[in-house]
């Protein structure tokens, strides 16, 4: 048994797209929502809500701020209000043929202009058309156009816009053009027939008239297998209208030698390579042959599987396709009088298609208009049937991260580059990037004979160096030339924005080297004979922390490096810089002294304004009271905080109005006390506190002498040694203490 697949069968660009871009989203989102069934195949719908996929039948029922799909069928515009409304995240996926209509004709109802759709009412496309214009007429003939004017009374010279259904009969479509014109004198007819479509059924065509039997894979309720299947039954006595393969029944294909395979634009390709190795199994070769009974009737209409709106008579009552009014009257803003004009009867449809894609091959500048932007890529009308579109990724390399908006408006006229043409699906990846990297080569080479410091960002991390991509144009960093240390990653310059210089340059192999590290040489240098230039003490510079030692921290202050000692760091006592610093950090900061011939420069942190002595000294003086907090006891005292920064001595003479034996008896550390100001030694920055001071001393008991009783003379006692106290609480001496006389009664 020969199997042959149509070369076209499978997903179209619109659904292969939306498919991608849905994807893409459950990646990004984890889940997200489709309004309406993702494409006409429930398997592959099924794959999708495994990863996270919802289908939501109405925008309402999308739940707000949450992401959503719009399917390449397209919605209306009042869908696209609600959602946009509830803070939705929208992803277009909307084919751009379908995006095309909804320009149409909303640009047609803004004119006043009677639009008529030929397609099917009830399909998502048709109704998501008439949502962006008011009382559109949909029609699936002629006939069914004629009676609707009748019925409203509509004259044949008014305004009317004409637009297909993009899975519309293409060859049906073709007979029906000259009806349209004679029932609609100032029409404006658009071919906006998928050029997909219609290739998929000429091969369709071609296989059925070819094979002894032909199977469609493709969703029961997608119009355009239902089509594809209608197609095959004129031309095969042996069809089979399957969704998957396990419905495959191999005993209509016994006694088969030739058989044909084709697939709607719903039907992913792993659907199709399930229905072919289904066909080669051994089985079907030993099955006996089948006597023809009604083959056609059996196995090809298909239209009872179908649901009711696509029945197989209303598909054979398919909206015409007026090619020839498209090739004189591509785009849509033409004035009405000059779309009507019929192409020559002597070329077919076929022939104008092939005139309107004649010109263009990879590799050609293109010129066209911004139809639309999205989240991942802009939509470009061109002089020709093809639809192009520049992937976001593909328009500019000079301001990554920036909202695509910013940079394009619809209605733009832009240049772009061809990167492929497929003429099957009718539809030019454009790269305006590539473009601009073209026109970037001369500048690249001005650059490299002139020693131009250009500024790019470092996109990425290469093997031996890194890579900046400038105008679209990928220049090498090698490792050496980064101006990175050793024992740093290249990683680090990643995201960073540089400035560089072109040291290499080969356009025939399109190679570019540069270095950032000569230009920072160079700048650094020059920065550095500014500053010793008019450098002067107390000069304030803003710093880097470049490294720090148990000794200090040395600062960067723009070309030169100077040294803070760790006692400039701070007004508090710090063991080391790092209490305070940190690598990295910005600073500023004043010099100290400099000495131009050794090349060094001391450098202060803190500011003098922060001297925690001279605030001390602005607020108090002798005498002055102040709430203290104990901060230390030691045996000959207490030290006390008067301010952050400043403490003083509470002698232990000076701490009761009694003698005591050492001051944890009184104090404990953190009480806070009120003291005495004592005394202020400004040379050596010391405090004499007191808190007997401020303690009312004790009255002395009255001393009672007994009666002097005749004894011998005494012998001298020793001398008793006591503390002399000043004014000021400072121990002066020691003396003797001698008892007084006792007063004769």
């Amino acid at each position: 048994m020969t199997v042959t697949v149509a070369k076209s069968a499978g997903f179209c660009f619109g659904v292969d797209r939306a498919v991608s871009l849905t994807e893409q989203a459950l990646e990004r989102y984890g889940a997200c929502w489709s309004l309406g069934e993702l494409i006409h195949n429930r398997d592959a719908v099924a794959r999708q809500e495994a990863k996270g996929l919802r289908t939501a039948r109405r925008a309402e029922d999308v739940p707000a701020g949450a992401p959503v799909v719009i399917r390449s069928h397209g919605i209306s515009r009042a869908e696209r209000d609600i959602l946009e409304g509830k803070g939705c995240v929208i992803v277009d996926a909307t084919c751009p043929k379908v995006s095309r209509i909804h320009r149409i004709v909303e640009r047609a109802g803004r004119e006043g202009r009677q639009v008529v759709v030929f397609g099917e009412p009830d399909h998502p496309e048709v109704q998501g058309i008439c949502g962006w214009c008011d009382g559109a007429a949909v029609v699936r003939s002629a006939d069914e156009l004629r009676r609707w004017m009748e019925e409203r009374s509509f004259t044949p010279d008014s305004p009317v816009t004409v637009v297909f259904q993009t899975t519309s009969n293409k060859e049906i479509s073709e007979q029906s053009i000259n009806s349209i014109k004679k029932l609609c004198t100032n029409a404006q007819i658009f071919d906006t027939i998928c050029d997909a479509t219609s290739i998929r059924q000429n091969e369709a065509r071609q296989l059925a008239a070819s094979c002894d039997a032909v199977i469609v894979a493709g969703g029961r309720h997608s119009a355009n297998s239902i089509h594809l299947a209608q197609i095959c039954a004129e031309n095969c006595p042996v069809v089979l209208f399957v969704e998957k393969a396990d419905e495959l029944d191999r005993k209509r294909l016994s006694g088969c030698s030739s058989v044909g395979v084709t697939a709607g634009a719903s039907t992913p390709s792993w659907i199709i390579k399930e229905v072919v190795n289904k066909m080669n199994e051994p089985e079907i070769l030993k099955e006996e042959p089948v006597a023809e009974e009604t083959p056609v009737v059996e196995e090809a209409p298909v239209a009872a599987e179908a649901p009711a709106a696509e029945e197989v008579p209303a598909v054979e009552e398919a909206p015409v396709a007026p090619a020839a009014e498209e090739a004189a009257a591509p785009e849509a803003e033409a004035p009405a009088a000059e779309e009507t004009p019929a192409a020559p009867a002597e070329k077919s449809f076929d022939q104008l298609l092939e005139d309107s894609i004649r010109t263009i091959h990879n590799g050609d500048t293109v010129t066209g208009t911004v139809a639309a932007i999205g989240s991942t890529e802009i939509t470009v009308d061109l002089p020709t049937k093809h639809s192009g579109y520049i992937s976001v990724s593909e328009f500019t390399d000079d301001k990554p991260g920036v909202d695509i908006n910013e940079l394009v408006k619809v209605g733009d006229e832009i240049q772009a580059s061809v990167v492929r043409v497929n003429d099957v699906e009718g539809t030019v990846q454009l790269s305006k990037r590539r473009l601009d990297a073209a026109k970037s080569w001369t500048d690249v080479e001005a650059a490299y004979e002139d020693g131009t410091v250009l500024e790019g960002k470092v996109s990425e991390e290469n093997k031996g160096g890194v890579v900046i991509n400038i105008k679209g144009i990928r220049v090498f960093i090698p490792a050496s030339q980064t101006g990175l240390g050793r024992d740093v990653p290249m990683s680090e310059l990643v995201g960073k924005t540089v400035r560089f210089r072109i040291t290499e340059v080969n356009r025939s192999r399109k190679r570019v080297v540069g270095s950032i590290r000569s230009v920072a040489v160079r700048e650094r240098r020059e920065k550095a004979d500014k500053i010793w230039a008019e450098i002067e003490n107390g000069k304030v510079y803003q710093g880097t922390v470049k490294s720090m030692t148990s000794y200090g921290a040395f600062v960067d202050i723009g070309g030169v490096d100077g040294m803070v000692h760790v006692s400039e760091i701070s007004w508090d006592r710090i063991r080391k810089p790092e209490d305070v610093l940190s690598i990295g950090q910005e600073v500023e900061v004043h010099v100290i002294s400099f000495d131009p011939e050794k090349r060094k420069i001391s450098l202060g942190y803190r500011k003098a304004e922060d001297n925690p002595w001279a605030k001390f000294t602005a607020a108090y003086q002798p005498g002055d009271v102040a709430k203290v907090k104990i901060v230390k006891l030691m045996p000959f005292g207490a030290f006390a905080e008067v301010l952050p920064g400043v403490d003083g001595l509470i002698h232990i003479s000076q701490i009761a109005n009694r003698r005591i034996g050492k001051p944890e008896e009184v104090l404990s550390v953190g009480q806070e006390v009120d003291a005495k100001i004592t005394a202020i030694d400004n040379d050596k920055q010391k405090i004499s506190l007191s808190i007997r001071a401020l303690i009312e001393p004790e009255p002395a008991p009255a001393r009672q002498r007994a009666p002097r009783k005749p004894e011998p003379d005494p012998e001298p006692e020793d001398d008793a040694l006591v503390y002399e106290i000043s004014a000021t609480g400072e121990v002066s001496g020691v003396a003797p203490e001698v008892d007084e006389p006792a007063e004769e009664e």
